[in-house]
Parts: structure tokens; C-alpha cells; sequence
């Protein structure tokens, strides 16, 4: 609520690039714009990335943990375990609605010599934000729920549409558990096809 009241102020600009590099220095210099845009939304400020890209750059800041070489596509296909859901999305990405066609999967980061974290996102596709996240050392179907949970918290009360969730067909996505949520809030599901990256090409790319 406090950086919220700053931002109203005569400068939000200033006051949000003071923001970007205190979170920067709060976390020892490794986040770099993406991660540093998932804490902005968990204090409360919603802004597009681009923006936090352009402020980031401005300021110098670059993480050197998390780089392309140290982050991958997790793989949870482990073949049919549930429900497989159909195509919807169909590569039609794009939408000039808000929370109309959100998208998720999980990705895998190498930490130090022998660690790895994972982390899993809900990006809504009509903006390119990432309306949730869950972060874990495992990648258990839990994170994964709360992840959903917190997006539809935030989207169900102001979708103007009825919701798509898409995803690939890994497990959890095929779990009852993640299934019977979405039916239950109305949701529809769609999934990518089997290997096929540029089914989900916006959160391949995130």
C-alpha cells in the first residue's frame, strides 16, 4: 500500500524506477526484468513489461544469475495421465480483451552447482502480463494449483468473457485437481498438441 500511495505522487516515474532498484538490491542483484515485474505485482503495482524492461535498461540493471543457459522448459509430459483437453486457442493468441486467454506452464532454473527451482506463471495472452506465480524447489502439482487459484482470485471477478486457461499437456495440467477447478469456476481448458512448442508460443517465449 505504501510504494501504491507513492505512485500517486507528482513523480511515479521516479518513485517507480526507486522501486525497480530497490527490489533489485533487496534480492542481491539477480533479478532481472521478468522477475523483477512479478514482485511490482506482488506489492500491488501492475505494470507492463516493456515498461520495466525500458526502466531496467535505463538503470543498468542485468541479472547475471538467471540467464537463458540456466533456465528451461521443465517437461512434465508423461504421456496420458488425464484429461486432454482440446485446441481451443488454436494459435489465435491474440485478443483486444483482457482476461479472455491466459496461458501457463512451468519452468526449470539451475541454482548454484546442484540446485534447481521452478516456477509457474499465468501470463494473460490480449496484454502479456503475468497475473500469477507460484515459485518451488519441486515442481509438485500444489505450486501449481496455487498458481490458479491466485489468478482466478484476480480475473473471475473482472473478466468480461468466459475464461480459457491454456496450457501443454503436461500432468499437472491433466490432474483431476486442475481439471475440476476450472470447471468449477466456469472456465474453459485448452491444451497445446503433443510437442508442439508453437502451440504456446507466448509463454514459450516469455
Amino acid at each position: 500500500m505504501y510504494w501504491q500511495k507513492r505512485l500517486v505522487a507528482s513523480s511515479p516515474r521516479d518513485d517507480l524506477e526507486t522501486v525497480i532498484q530497490s527490489i533489485y538490491e533487496e534480492n542481491n542483484q539477480d533479478y532481472g526484468h521478468r522477475r523483477i515485474g512479478l514482485a511490482l505485482r506482488k506489492r500491488g503495482i501492475v505494470v507492463n513489461h516493456k515498461k520495466v524492461l525500458k526502466i531496467t535498461r535505463k538503470l543498468g540493471i542485468l541479472c547475471t544469475k538467471y540467464t537463458r543457459k540456466s533456465r528451461k522448459k521443465y517437461r512434465a509430459y508423461k504421456g496420458k495421465v488425464g484429461t486432454i483437453a482440446k485446441n481451443k486457442i488454436r494459435r489465435r493468441f491474440q485478443t483486444p480483451l483482457y482476461y479472455q486467454k491466459l496461458t501457463t506452464d512451468i519452468t526449470e532454473f539451475k541454482v548454484g552447482a546442484d540446485q534447481k527451482l521452478y516456477l509457474s506463471p499465468i501470463m494473460d495472452m490480449g496484454t502479456g502480463e503475468i497475473i500469477s506465480y507460484q515459485m518451488n524447489e519441486r515442481p509438485n502439482l500444489a505450486f501449481v494449483l496455487e498458481t490458479l487459484e491466485q489468478a482466478l482470485q484476480i480475473v473471475l471477478p473482472q473478466a468480461p468473457y468466459r475464461v480459457t486457461v491454456h496450457s501443454d499437456q503436461g500432468w499437472h495440467y491433466q490432474h483431476k485437481k486442475w481439471v475440476s477447478l476450472l470447471k468449477k469456476n466456469k472456465v474453459y481448458q485448452s491444451m497445446s498438441r503433443k510437442g508442439n512448442c508453437l502451440d504456446n508460443s507466448p509463454m514459450e517465449n516469455f
